[in-house]
């Protein structure tokens, strides 16, 4: 039996671009650092002689930092307030960038690298959190359209832009200025986002501990678990490093060619978020809505990569719009997910769903560095080894959304 769902909340603030831009900048902010290594990574393996493996590791260092903050990050949002844990955490991701700039080795770099996870943790959870609280629940798809948006035009700046720039400035400028950039979005959004009034005193820190094990002990939560751990997860460890890998290892091209499939994939992102934004109330109203929309997208992706390992077709820019295209979808997940609970729960559902995206990007990130390395010590090409990971993925992505068609069928027919 699920607790109620999410009842209406107040309606927001007269300017609801003071509640939505900050966000959108911090949430820009932490996807240009989740994919930058994508560009940055081929410089830094030639200067540090990185293999497969290292390589992956680094950047994953990345995501395991952000996963393991989830849990206690989802009852920090629901004790202090998106304002203030955000703001707080965005000062650690600067010092992480500044420390990343001066790295001399893969551990200084490792370090930076995890520090930058752990800053811009709270980005998208803490703005889920702002307009759980000021928007209704109708809104609520539109709204993560809209903030995914400006996301993925950070990965966007992170692809062929960032190449540009790499031609002026050295690798560790650019990571200098993020750094300073990131100070001033802290700044920004610490002066401009209102803070929630408190109508009651705040649950205590045992009380908030308790409302995981509520998220937990539903089914209605580990429908969606498979899907942050392998589709979202696992666009996040192609996005951010083996898309690039495939591109120049297995088909051949320079980088900078590299990053212009990339800008390809994030610029297909960017304009699906935009039409989840304007598009899914009126879809909603006409009966598609949110779970059709993600089961629906996540299929489509899946079949897209599929593609792309299999070469089926030479037409490589469209199979990576259409994959970054439908993989846009995952981020429907998390609203799903957050709007089977009451509303003073969602802080806390979306960053367990975080720590299980997150933990999938680690793992299967890493786990394909490591079996692309161990296939090419074996005797495999590197094009071989590449395909070989990139099938695994594929696999476990493929029986992640079977238990999910399987679990939503369970519940529809139960009730």
């Amino acid at each position: 039996m699920l607790p109620p769902p999410q009842q209406s909340p107040p309606q927001p603030p007269s300017s609801w671009f003071r509640l939505f831009l900050p966000f959108a900048g911090g949430y820009f902010l932490s996807y240009l650092y989740r994919t930058v290594n994508a560009v940055v990574g081929p410089v830094l393996s030639n200067e540090l002689s990185l293999g497969a493996a290292g390589l992956g590791l680094l950047t994953s260092a990345y995501f395991i930092t952000f996963g393991l903050v989830q849990l206690p990050l989802g009852i920090l949002l629901d004790r202090f307030g998106a304002r203030r844990v955000e703001a707080a955490l965005l000062l650690v991701a600067a010092a992480g960038a500044a420390i990343f700039a001066r790295g001399d080795g893969i551990a200084m770099l490792a370090v930076g690298r995890g520090l930058i996870g752990l800053g811009v943790s709270a980005c998208l959870m803490a703005a889920f959190k702002s307009f759980s609280q000021w928007f209704p629940a109708e809104r609520q798809a539109s709204l993560a359209g809209w903030i995914m948006t400006a996301g993925t035009l950070g990965a966007l700046t992170a692809s062929a832009p960032l190449d540009a720039v790499l031609r002026v400035l050295t690798w560790r400028e650019v990571f200098f200025a993020l750094a300073a950039i990131t100070v001033c979005v802290t700044v920004w959004l610490w002066r401009c986002v209102p803070e929630k009034p408190q109508t009651a005193r705040p649950p205590s820190f045992a009380q908030l501990a308790g409302g995981l094990r509520q998220i937990v002990g539903h089914r209605h939560f580990w429908r969606f678990a498979s899907i942050a751990f392998a589709q979202v997860g696992g666009f996040m460890a192609v996005q951010s490093l083996w898309s690039s890998a495939w591109l120049m290892r297995v088909n051949g091209y320079p980088r900078s060619e590299a990053a212009s499939y990339l800008a390809a994939m994030n610029g297909a992102m960017a304009a699906a978020y935009f039409l989840i934004g304007l598009l899914s109330v009126k879809l909603a109203r006409r009966g598609i809505h949110t779970a059709h929309l993600l089961g629906g997208g996540l299929t489509l992706a899946l079949l897209s990569l599929l593609a792309i390992v299999t070469q089926i077709s030479d037409r490589h820019y469209f199979l990576w719009a259409a994959y970054g295209f439908c993989s846009s979808v995952g981020t429907l997940n998390y609203g799903v997910a957050a709007a089977g609970f009451p509303v003073e729960l969602s802080g806390r559902v979306n960053t367990l769903l975080n720590l299980l995206s997150f933990a999938g990007a680690f793992s299967l990130q890493w786990g394909m560095g490591i079996l692309i390395d161990a296939l090419q010590a074996a005797g495999h090409s590197t094009a071989a080894a590449h395909t070989g990971a990139f099938v695994l993925l594929c696999a476990v992505q493929a029986a992640s959304l079977g238990w999910f068609f399987f679990s939503s069928w369970q519940a529809r027919k139960s009730g």
